[in-house]
This record gives structure tokens, sequence and C-alpha cells, in this order.
């Protein structure tokens, strides 16, 4: 099998298809959190919902920038597409070691 075979069998592979799927749950989460950072109710959001689990915030919101909104949304879909492979490959190991 060559290269590119290999690639178009792990593209179509189940576990891509997982992968995929966190990981883009996982960047539209952080999208939504980008849009409300944009509309300038971030700040907003955190004082209500940090009291809500008995924590003080400490943190305030930042600036809307949508280069760091970019990147929030690509390296938040990067790891939860990798932490879902090495969650399957350990899944696999456990259950071959069975």
């Amino acid at each position: 099998m060559g290269f590119w075979e290999w690639k178009m069998k792990i593209l179509k592979s189940k576990e891509n298809k997982i992968a995929v799927t966190v990981g883009l749950f996982i960047a539209i989460i952080h999208a939504l959190w980008a849009i409300v950072v944009a509309l300038g109710v971030g700040q907003t959001y955190l004082d209500w919902i940090f009291p809500l689990h008995f924590v003080d915030s400490m943190y305030g919101v930042m600036d809307f920038s949508i280069m760091n909104a970019a990147l929030l949304i690509v390296t938040t879909f990067v790891a939860g597409y990798l932490a879902t492979w090495l969650f399957i490959g350990l899944m696999k190991i456990m259950k071959v070691r069975k």
C-alpha cells in the first residue's frame, strides 16, 4: 500500500470521522465564546456564571481581536482532534491487552 492509499484509508476511517466531529464540537463552542466577546458581553457572562459555581472572578475579558479568535478556534479544533485520536489509540491498546 502506497502513501496516498494509506492516507485515504486514514481519512475515510471511523476514527478520523469521530476526531473531526469532536474537534468541530469544541471549535464551535469556542467560536460561540468569541462571538460573545465580540458582542461585548463576555465579562457580564463571567460575572454571572462564576458566582453560580461559588467562584470569585479574578479574570477579566480582554478586548476582542479577530486574530486571537481565529487562533482560539483553530487551536481548539486541533487539540480536540488530536486528543480524540490519542483516546481512541489508548482504548485500542487497552482492548488488545484485555
